[in-house]
């Protein structure tokens, strides 16, 4: 099992920020601000989900787990608050957040479901963020021209996403979820996070008067499709997902530690 420390972000987030807060490009700012839209929301059903998985397990198999299920729910409770403060600021700014209510009107469809469904949902979704926290710690200089605290917010809450990305996916397993199953609501989740993200990141720009600007698509061309593009660098480990002999610890997580290792100033450990 993972050891998974729950972690105080020592960061400012009652000051307001700029607009264009990442380095003052319309479009990497309006992705952002999309994806942290969808994450209290995002965030809560994981919980859900992982403590419902958690506690159909077997009585002698739920002890194995339970650090690590209470670190991942320390973790993503700390996200999702985090996250909450921050999108009160985008609010403020106009923005209006229209992916979180329709992903609570798709996750009503659940209720009463067998919770490796839930499960599955989860572990397709967490190897998505698993993804992008990877290439985001590589890639971290396209947070350049970003407030410090703003960089050190997203880099830290990458790093997480890859420390904990296995738990889901353990427990599903754990639990006897099948290959079919796992990789039905992998294709589903896919299709759903990168229209939901599209659409938001679109009405963002709508919202903010750029989405026409030239200087808008061509910095989306380059962030999503360049060399270093976020879509060309992540589409293997995307698609490693459909093996039938996959596990998300097969991922890298070396920067991850790196970062957590390099950063600790940032942060305190809860209950320390």
């Amino acid at each position: 099992m993972t050891e998974l420390v729950v972690r105080r972000l020592l960061i400012d987030l009652e000051t307001p920020f700029a607009r264009h807060w990442c380095g003052g490009d319309a479009f990497r700012t309006a992705l952002f601000n999309a994806l942290s839209m969808s994450f209290p929301v995002g965030e809560q059903f994981f919980i859900d989900s992982v403590r419902n998985g958690f506690k159909a397990l077997p009585a002698d198999r739920q002890e194995s787990f339970k650090r690590e299920v209470q670190g991942f729910v320390g973790q993503e409770a700390t996200h999702r608050r985090i996250h909450a403060l921050f999108n009160g600021h985008l609010e403020k700014q106009g923005l209006v957040n229209a992916w979180a209510p329709r992903a609570l009107k798709r996750l009503k469809l659940l209720e009463g479901a067998d919770p490796r469904h839930w499960l599955a949902i989860t572990a397709a979704n967490e190897h998505f963020t698993a993804i992008f926290a990877e290439w985001m710690l590589r890639n971290h200089d396209w947070l350049d021209g970003s407030e410090a605290r703003l960089k050190t917010m997203w880099l830290w809450h990458s790093a997480e996403e890859s420390e904990h990305k296995s738990t889901a996916f353990d427990l599903y397993q754990a639990l006897g979820g099948s290959h079919a199953w796992r990789i039905i609501w992998f294709r589903r989740v896919t299709l759903i996070f990168l229209g939901d993200t599209m659409r938001q990141t679109v009405n963002n720009l709508r919202r903010d008067g750029t989405l026409w600007k030239w200087s808008t698509w061509k910095s989306a061309g380059e962030y999503l499709f360049g060399k270093r593009g976020l879509i060309r660098q992540s589409y293997k480990p995307w698609k490693d997902y459909l093996r039938r002999d996959f596990h998300p610890s097969q991922q890298e997580s070396d920067l991850s530690q790196r970062w957590l290792e390099d950063n600790v100033r940032e942060f305190t450990p809860v209950g320390a």
